[in-house]
């Protein structure tokens, strides 16, 4: 294995960063580093070999209701209190 020598400047934030991993491990500054970057280009590589996210959708038909009017009809029933009253679905 051939090593490197090299001078890299960090920014402040990097190094505070560095410097605490370093006493929460009890590990050399050179050891956090190298593992530092090892898994930042692990995971480049992994992210650009992930499967691109793709949503499925359904078809649902026509609506059972007339939709031209749902703004006002929303309107008026914000207005009248109806819709804070309404039970509310918890999303999951």
């Amino acid at each position: 294995m051939m090593l490197v020598r090299t001078t890299v400047t960090l920014d402040p934030d990097v190094e505070a960063l560095l410097r605490k991993a370093m006493r929460a491990r009890g590990e050399t500054f050179k050891q956090i580093l190298n593992e530092a970057i090892r898994d930042g280009l692990r995971a480049e590589k992994s992210r650009r070999t992930a499967r691109r996210f793709r949503q499925r959708t359904f078809r649902l038909g026509p609506p059972l209701v007339d939709l031209t009017k749902a703004l006002p009809l929303v309107a008026e029933l914000e207005e009248s209190g109806t819709v804070a009253r309404l039970p509310r679905r918890r999303s999951r």
